[in-house]
């Protein structure tokens, strides 16, 4: 898969763990700031936060290819990027600089050759996670425990590797569902959110092609509506949907974590 930017929608010694960080190169090239997608208010078909009351009724439209007329957004990203990829060759993906990339033991119940990476800050902040080979699943559930959920930004992504059958078009998302806060996670997907806005678990998964498993390439891979004794991180959560979308519009974490996963190529 080869994440690349379409359009928009609403919008110095490396610390280096693990086996695999043997793949990591410097891009000089990119010297300069690059430009990522910005959350676009003014975009057809997705829900533009405005307070903490809103609802989450057209997202399901944004979750199945709202677009823009307009061009990607130029904002500053890190100034200096790299390029990691695995002793197979089998996925590929830019990342700042600074951060690292750390290999792990694939979660249990993954398909043989599975991959897990990690990627942090140097202060050994969680940002992403590559997961591969994970086994179909369904977020199928009763309608009574659906929540209402937003898609703050979605940003179409062109792959380049044949995958499995989604059911909408592959993005790159920041999505909240609501519960006693606004819980939020971002990442690629080509499986809408849910029906009419509402959904048990927003979920971050690639259908994959035939025998390989599905791919996950984000903060989790599905969240939900946690309870409050629940451990939310590193789900991000909110008190607003207010502050749900400034996240993604301000700051420069939002904006080299949507650079990063868009980046990503796997080989099948």
């Amino acid at each position: 898969m080869r994440g690349k930017a379409i359009t928009t929608v609403l919008s110095g010694a490396l610390l280096v763990a693990g086996a695999l960080l043997a793949g990591c190169s410097t891009a000089g090239s990119k010297a300069a700031p690059g430009w990522t997608a910005q959350p676009d208010p003014s975009a057809a078909g997705t829900t533009a936060p405005a307070s903490a009351g809103t609802t989450a009724s057209a997202t399901a439209t944004a979750d199945a290819g709202a677009t823009s007329t307009t061009g990607p957004v130029a904002v500053a990203t890190a100034a200096a990027w790299k390029t990691f990829s695995d002793p197979g060759r089998t996925a590929s993906f830019e990342l700042p600089e600074d951060w690292i990339a750390q290999s792990v033991t694939p979660d249990k119940g993954t398909l043989p050759a599975a991959l897990k990476i990690e990627l942090k800050m140097p202060d050994g902040t969680f940002l992403a996670a590559l997961r591969t080979g994970l086994p179909p699943s369904s977020a199928d559930c009763a309608n009574a425990s659906k929540r209402p959920y937003t898609v703050i930004s979605s940003v179409p992504v062109e792959l380049s590797a044949a995958g499995g059958e989604g059911t909408i078009p592959p993005r790159m998302v920041f999505r909240v569902i609501q519960g006693y806060r606004y819980f939020g996670s971002y990442g690629i997907t080509n499986v809408v959110g849910g029906g009419g806005g509402q959904a048990c678990e927003l979920r971050n998964i690639v259908r994959g092609p035939a025998g390989k498993g599905d791919y996950s390439f984000g903060d989790v891979v599905s969240v939900k509506a946690f309870a409050p004794d629940e451990k939310v991180a590193p789900a991000k959560a909110f008190d607003t949907l207010d502050q749900a979308a400034r996240y993604a519009s301000e700051g420069t974490e939002f904006a080299n974590v949507q650079r990063m996963l868009m980046s990503l190529e796997i080989k099948n």
